[in-house]
């Protein structure tokens, strides 16, 4: 596919960027997808229902489905900051909109739950600070499907021990470190954790292909969160050609490699050391001077330096720096030497595709510049010019180590249009008997029901972290004098100033799919 197009054979980095920019996790093909069931033509793609949400009822919304967060309206406040000229901190009466994202770090809890879970948080708040042209992060969630816990001597009578895949740790290990992980992150950056869900689901289920085994062996580690943003700066900005191409953030090293390809693998189905590889390491140290660089841009208005800014994921700069070029129309030239490294040792391959944390790109004016360097340097915050943007759509990433060209490639070989994926299924009735209610009690039913985490108290999971961070949560899980964690939403203040504010909640019931899907997506809707 590519060797046509290009006229020779590709080499090794830009095979690698190729699988990352196009693997699931990036392109999102089978949400894409055409879709036949029972040799009907489905009108819409997963994806388009999705959308059709916002399309059936767009008011308030400012942005959806094309930007690292989503956004609608806000009320005007007094958002609280200093001005850049005087450092006088006073508050300035704007529009403070709203934007929101969720997203899930599955694998790498699976593999590693304490950084699986704190990447993922920390990538949800990266995706908040790059939209538009910067914004403010506040409160998060975060959220966990896991099969049986099996606690050694509390063993409960629904438990049966199925086995797992060697390379990933038991539902217990997930529990046990997956939420500090998630927590601490959260935590040290500085936002609170005000939301989330946990349920346990494994058993032994009857269906069309006999008796399968469902769970969640590799679990769902669920990551959002809620902030302000500008109106003027909600839409992205226009790349300039020569505008120069940033790396905010820390040093690449030689940690989360392959994350986009491996994320989107069956479980097992990629080398072991392949899996462990592609977990990142968590800093939120490093993201915290990288979004105070951000809020400083920001809240100089339509001085703002950033014309456009990404979060650096899955794939590393081999996914971010194209995205970021192509979605502001322009192309890239690069100098792979000029980006911050503190493993010398790393093959140019891994110097490009890397997936160190706490890292954006962006797109600054080449006149803005210095102003960009003073705000860097007043927050300690790293960072590096390693290209400029250029008129043609072309990626080139040159290496003065060896004096050579890794990549020079149209970005529509990239980045361009796949061939469309076509799913064509049958419908299917599950089989499976009525539920046995001989021999059970109230008494035992209840207790059962009270043993089972997903209904169970979750003191533990909420009082890992400090809900008050900011001085703007109106209501965190606790609710009452006894303090007991059953809040149906969490609340934040639009500002310090206000009675305004944003309530944000979560509802899910996955399990119930095995019986009704559709049924299922009510019951999480309406659940919140």
């Amino acid at each position: 596919m590519l060797s046509p197009k290009l006229g020779r054979n590709p080499n090794d980095i830009e095979l690698y960027m190729f699988a990352q920019a196009n693997s699931e996790h990036c392109r999102h093909k089978i949400f894409n997808a055409d879709w036949v069931i029972d040799g009907e033509q489905q009108p819409k793609s997963l994806f388009k229902m999705i959308k059709n949400t916002f399309e059936t009822t767009p008011d308030y919304v400012l942005s959806a489905y094309k930007d690292n967060a989503a956004v609608m309206e806000g009320s005007e406040v007094g958002r609280y900051f200093a001005d850049h000229e005087t450092g006088r901190y006073d508050f300035h009466q704007e529009p403070a909109h709203i934007l929101m994202k969720v997203e899930t770090h599955n694998h790498p809890t699976a593999i590693s739950p304490w950084p699986g879970a704190a990447t993922g948080s920390g990538g949800e708040i990266r995706d908040e600070g790059a939209t538009g042209r910067g914004a403010k992060p506040k409160a998060g969630l975060v959220g966990f499907s896991v099969s049986n816990l099996r606690i050694p001597g509390f063993e409960q009578p629904w438990e049966e021990d199925f086995g797992k895949p060697e390379r990933i740790v038991t539902a217990l290990d997930i529990m046990t470190e997956g939420p500090l992980g998630g927590a601490a992150f959260n935590n040290e950056f500085g936002r609170p954790a005000l939301n989330g869900y946990f349920r346990t689901y494994e058993e032994k289920v009857n269906s069309h292909n006999g008796e399968e085994l469902r769970g969640y062996h590799k679990p769902i580690m669920l990551a959002g969160g809620i902030g302000n943003i500008r109106a003027d700066h909600v839409q992205k900005g226009e790349i300039n050609v020569g505008a120069k191409l940033v790396v905010l953030g820390g040093p690449a090293m030689n940690i989360g490699l392959g994350g986009g390809a491996a994320s989107s693998m069956a479980s097992g189905q990629s080398d072991a050391d392949l899996d462990f590889a592609s977990v990142q390491r968590d800093n939120p140290e490093m993201e915290r001077r990288c979004q105070e660089v951000i809020d400083r841009c920001w809240q100089l208005g339509d001085a703002n330096p950033i014309l456009f800014i990404h979060d650096v994921g899955a794939g590393g700069l081999s996914n971010a720096m194209p995205e970021l070029v192509s979605d502001g129309g322009r192309g890239g030239k690069f100098e792979l030497r000029d980006i911050l490294s503190d493993e010398p040792g790393m093959s140019p391959l891994e110097i490009w595709c890397n997936e160190s944390q706490e890292r954006y790109v962006l797109a600054v004016a080449a006149d803005q510049l210095p102003l960009f360097d003073e705000l860097c340097k007043r927050e300690r915050a790293p960072y590096a010019v390693i290209g400029e943007a250029t008129e043609e759509l072309h990626l080139s990433l040159h290496d003065r180590h060896f004096d050579n060209q890794p990549i020079d490639l149209p970005l529509d070989v990239l980045l361009g249009k796949t061939p469309k994926m076509t799913r064509d299924v049958q419908t299917l009735k599950a089989k499976g008997d009525a539920l046995a209610r001989e021999g059970i009690t109230i008494a035992d039913a209840v207790k059962r029901v009270l043993h089972l985490p997903t209904v169970a108290e979750k003191t533990f999971l909420v009082t890992i972290g400090d809900r008050s961070v900011t001085g703007m949560v109106a209501r965190d899980q606790m609710v009452g004098p006894w303090q007991v964690p059953v809040a149906n939403c969490a609340v934040t203040t639009a500002s310090l100033d206000s009675y305004y504010g944003e309530a944000m909640a979560i509802g899910e019931r996955a399990p119930v799919a095995l019986l009704d899907f559709a049924a299922s997506a009510r019951l999480a809707v309406v659940k919140r």
